[in-house]
C-alpha cells in the first residue's frame, strides 16, 4: 500500500510470511540450535525465524531496526555497553530500579559515570550534558510517571555529543515513537505491554542507525542474550492484540485516576491523563495516548499502602506490568528503588477488567486498610 498504516494495522499486519499458496498466516517457530551450511545463517545464536517476524513489527512500530533480547535488562545491557571504558552516562533519578542499580553497578567498578537528574526539568539535564557519552531517558518513569521532553532533549543530547536512549516501556510504541521525536535508541522490556499476557521475559531494542544496530548486535551475538524462539513467537502473539488491549486498559487507567483523585484518603495522584498533571501538557504534545499506568499516594501511610496491595482480590499483588491483568504494588517494599520514591507510592499497572469491579476491589482495598 502506498498510503501509511496506523500502528494499530502494522501490529496485525507486520512479520507475516509471504502470501503464497498453502503458505501458513503465522510465523513459526523454529526449534534448531543449528543450521546446514551454505545460507547466511550459520548458527543458532545468529538468528531465527521467530524473532526476525517479531522485529520486523517492531522495527516498523518504531520506525528503525530492531533486535530481540532474552529479557529487558540484557537490552539495556547492550546499550549501556556501546558507552566506552570511562564514559558518562546521564540518566533520571526515577527509572525502572533495575537499570538504575546496574549503572550504579558500573560506575562502582569504574567502567563509567552516572549522574542522575530530574529527566522532567528539561532545563536541569541540558546543564549536565556537556561530556556525556548517552542521555538515558525513560517517558513516562517509572514509577514517578514523570513525563520528559524527549524531543528537546534528543537536540540537546545530539549537541552534547550523546547517543539518545529512550526506554519506551510504559507508554509502548503505539503511544509513541522516540525515533521519530529525535532519539537514537528505543529500548522495550518486552515482557510487559508487547507480549502482554505475563508469560514471557524478553527486551527489545530499535534504531534507524545502521552503525548502532551493527554494534548492538555484535553486543548480542558476543554475549549470546538471545531470545528463545517460543518467547519471540508468544511476544508476537500477544503484541497482534496490543492495540485493543491498550485501548481497554487505558480507558480502564483514565477511569481509576478519576475516581482516585476523589477518595479522601489519597493525597496524590500521578498520571499524564489528569489535566492537573505536571507532565500533561507534555504528554498530549508528543504522545497519542497517557498510556495504563498511574500511580497514587496515601499522605505518608506506608502501612496503609501495603495493606491495600494485601487487601485486594481481584488486582493481582506482583511486581510486573503490562498484562491483561491489573497488578499493584508498593514500589519501596523493595529495597532497590531509589529512596526519593514515596515509602507510600503504590503503582497499578491496569488491565482490560472491567473498570467498576476494579474500582469496587480498590475502593475496598483501601476502606481496610485504615
Amino acid at each position: 500500500m502506498t498510503t501509511e498504516l496506523d500502528p494499530s494495522t502494522i501490529v496485525v499486519h507486520a512479520g507475516r510470511p509471504e502470501r503464497v499458496p498453502n503458505a501458513p498466516v503465522n510465523e513459526s517457530p523454529v526449534f534448531s540450535s543449528t543450521y546446514v551450511a551454505g545460507g547466511d545463517r550459520g548458527y543458532g545464536r545468529f538468528g531465527n525465524d521467530a524473532w526476525t517476524a517479531l522485529e520486523e513489527t517492531l522495527g516498523q512500530l518504531e520506525g528503525g531496526r530492531a533486535l530481540t533480547f532474552a529479557s529487558g535488562m540484557a537490552a539495556a545491557a547492550a546499550v549501556i555497553d556501546l558507552v566506552p571504558v570511562g564514559g558518562r552516562v546521564v540518566a533520571p533519578q526515577h527509572a525502572y530500579s533495575g537499570v538504575v542499580a546496574l549503572l550504579e553497578q558500573y560506575a562502582e567498578t569504574g567502567r563509567l559515570t552516572v549522574e542522575h537528574v530530574d529527566v522532567a526539568d528539561t532545563e536541569a539535564v541540558k546543564q549536565v550534558l556537556n561530556g556525556a557519552d548517552m542521555l538515558w531517558i525513560e517517558s513516562p518513569t517509572n514509577p514517578a510517571m514523570e513525563v520528559a521532553d524527549i524531543p528537546a532533549l534528543a537536540e540537546a543530547g545530539h549537541t552534547a555529543g550523546a547517543t539518545v536512549v529512550v526506554d519506551n516501556t510504559f507508554a509502548t510504541p503505539l503511544l509513541q515513537q522516540p525515533i521519530r521525536l529525535g532519539a537514537d535508541v528505543v529500548m522495550h522490556s518486552a515482557t510487559k505491554f508487547i507480549a502482554g499476557h505475563s508469560d514471557v521475559i524478553l527486551g527489545a531494542v530499535i534504531t534507524a542507525d545502521d552503525d548502532l544496530w551493527s554494534a548492538i548486535e555484535l553486543r548480542r551475538r558476543s554475549l549470546g542474550a538471545i531470545p528463545g524462539p517460543m518467547e519471540a513467537w508468544l511476544a508476537l502473539r500477544g503484541l497482534r492484540t496490543l492495540a485493543l488491549r491498550l485501548e481497554r486498559a487505558q480507558s480502564n487507567a483514565a477511569f481509576l485516576a478519576e475516581r482516585l483523585l476523589e477518595h479522601p484518603r489519597v493525597s496524590r495522584v500521578r498520571y499524564p491523563g489528569l489535566p492537573d498533571d505536571p507532565g500533561h501538557d507534555l504528554a498530549a504534545a508528543q504522545m497519542s495516548g497517557f498510556g495504563a499506568i498511574l500511580a497514587f499516594e496515601l499522605g505518608g501511610e506506608a502501612e496503609a499502602a501495603q495493606k491495600v496491595c494485601e487487601c485486594t482480590e481481584l488486582w493481582v499483588h506482583a511486581t510486573s506490568l503490562g498484562g491483561v491483568e491489573s497488578m499493584l504494588e508498593r514500589r519501596r517494599r523493595w529495597a532497590i528503588e531509589v529512596p526519593t520514591i514515596p515509602e507510600d507510592l503504590i503503582r497499578l499497572s491496569v488491565g482490560i477488567e472491567h473498570p467498576a469491579d476494579l474500582w469496587a476491589d480498590l475502593e475496598q482495598a483501601l476502606k481496610n486498610a485504615f
